[in-house]
C-alpha cells in the first residue's frame, strides 16, 4: 500500500466536518440577530500556506497584520491538519467531508468526481439550504473544479497570472514554475486581486437570500510571483532560513527518503545559492495574499452584511522550504500536514480565542 495511504487511515481518525459545523453555527448565530436571520458565510482559502503567520508564529518575519486581526476576531486553531499534503486530495476531502482513505483520492491528477458521484459538496449543501452560492479563484483544484456546486462562478484567464520578462529567475534548470521573483505590474494586475475585487462588488450588493461566498486566493502557491513593494518588505540582509539539522535525514527509513528527495529540489537550490531568495519570494507571496485578505475584510466590515456573515480561513496544506531537505508539500512531516483554520462566528466564538485542540480539514 502506498505509503501516504497507511499514514492517513491510522492516523485521521478525527474529522473536522465543515458543513456540519458551519450550518450549526448557522444555526447558533441566527438565535442572535433580530429577526432570526440567517447569518451570510465568507468562505476564504490559501493555497500552500503553512503557519508563517503572525498568529502562528512560524516565521519571525512573517507579516500578516490582516490575518492576525481575523484570527483575534474568533477562534484560531493552532492543531489543524490537512487530510492529504496535496491539493486535489485535501480540497476534496474538505469539501466533500469524504477521507481519502475512503475515497482513494490521493494525487493531484486524479478526477475526484467520478469516484464520488452522489456526493453532496459543501457548496451543494448551503444552495439546499436556500443560500445562493457564489464563488472565485481556487476553491476546488484546478480542472477539476465542480461546476455544478455554485449559483455562480468567478474563473479567471492565463492573462491574470502575470510573470517576469525573463523566468525562470531563480536560474535553476528546468525550475518551470518551480521560481520566484518580482513582476513589474500593479496589485491589480494579479489574479487575486481581481478574484477579491469581484467578492467587494457582491458584498456591496443588497442579497435577497443568505449567501454562501468563496474567495479562492492562489498566493502563496508557486511560482512566487508578487510586485517589487512585497519583496522589498524582506531585504535579503534579514532573511531567516528554516532551521534546518545538518543530520536529520540520518534516521529516515527509504520511503522517507523518497519523500523527502534531497537530492532534487534542495540540491538545486543550494547549488544556485537561492535559498534566501526563496524565503523572500514565499513571505512576499503570504503579504500579498494578506493585504487581498485586509481589502476583503475591509469590504465586508463596510458592507450591509457586517454583522452577520461567518467567516471562515483555512489553508489546503503546508509547505516545506528546505526542511528536512524537502521542498513543496508532498510529505507527511509537520511542515507539510499543518494548516491555518480560523472560525469568526458571530455570537458564537469569542474574540482572540486559540484552540489547542487538534482538528482535520
Amino acid at each position: 500500500m502506498h505509503p501516504l495511504k497507511v499514514f492517513l487511515t491510522r492516523s485521521q481518525a478525527w474529522l473536522f466536518l465543515f458543513g456540519l459545523g458551519l450550518l450549526s453555527a448557522v444555526t447558533a448565530t441566527a438565535s442572535d440577530i433580530q429577526g432570526g436571520e440567517r447569518p451570510n458565510v465568507l468562505f476564504i482559502a490559501a493555497d500552500d500556506l503553512n503557519d508563517w503567520t503572525g498568529f502562528l508564529k512560524g516565521h519571525p518575519s512573517a507579516r500578516t497584520p490582516n490575518l492576525d486581526r481575523l484570527a483575534n476576531r474568533g477562534v484560531a486553531f493552532t492543531k489543524a491538519y490537512c487530510s492529504a499534503p496535496a491539493c486535489n486530495p485535501s480540497r476534496t476531502s474538505l469539501l466533500t467531508g469524504v477521507q481519502p482513505s475512503t475515497s482513494g483520492v490521493y494525487h493531484n491528477d486524479q478526477p475526484w468526481r467520478p469516484v464520488l458521484p452522489d456526493a453532496v459538496t459543501l457548496p451543494q449543501y448551503f444552495q439546499k439550504a436556500g443560500y445562493r452560492v457564489v464563488g472565485g479563484g481556487k476553491i476546488f483544484h484546478n480542472s477539476y473544479h465542480d461546476a455544478v456546486s455554485w449559483d455562480q462562478w468567478h474563473a479567471l484567464s492565463k492573462n491574470d497570472h502575470p510573470t517576469p520578462k525573463n523566468h525562470p529567475v531563480n536560474g535553476i534548470e528546468g525550475a518551470a514554475h518551480f521560481d520566484w521573483g518580482p513582476v513589474d505590474v500593479p496589485d491589480e494586475a494579479m489574479g487575486d486581486h481581481k478574484t477579491v475585487s469581484r467578492a467587494i462588488e457582491f458584498l456591496d450588493q443588497k442579497q435577497n437570500q443568505p449567501f454562501f461566498l468563496a474567495v479562492g486566493l492562489i498566493r502563496p502557491h508557486l511560482p512566487w510571483y508578487v510586485p517589487q513593494k512585497y519583496f522589498d518588505a524582506f531585504p535579503l540582509d534579514g532573511i531567516v532560513r528554516p532551521e534546518v539539522k545538518t543530520d536529520d535525514l540520518s534516521d529516515i527509513p527509504a520511503a522517507g527518503l523518497a519523500i523527502a528527495k534531497p537530492n532534487g529540489d534542495h540540491r538545486k537550490v543550494v547549488q544556485a545559492d537561492q535559498w534566501d531568495k526563496a524565503v523572500q519570494g514565499y513571505l512576499a507571496s503570504i503579504a500579498f495574499a494578506d493585504a487581498e485578505i485586509g481589502r476583503l475584510l475591509d469590504a465586508l466590515d463596510a458592507s450591509p452584511h457586517a454583522k452577520n456573515t461567518i467567516i471562515v480561513f483555512w489553508g489546503d496544506h503546508g509547505w516545506h522550504l528546505g526542511q528536512k531537505e524537502h521542498w513543496r508539500k508532498f510529505a507527511l512531516w509537520e511542515e507539510a500536514t499543518r494548516v491555518p483554520l480560523i472560525v469568526v462566528a458571530p455570537g458564537v466564538t469569542q474574540p482572540n480565542t486559540r484552540s489547542g485542540r487538534t482538528v482535520s480539514l
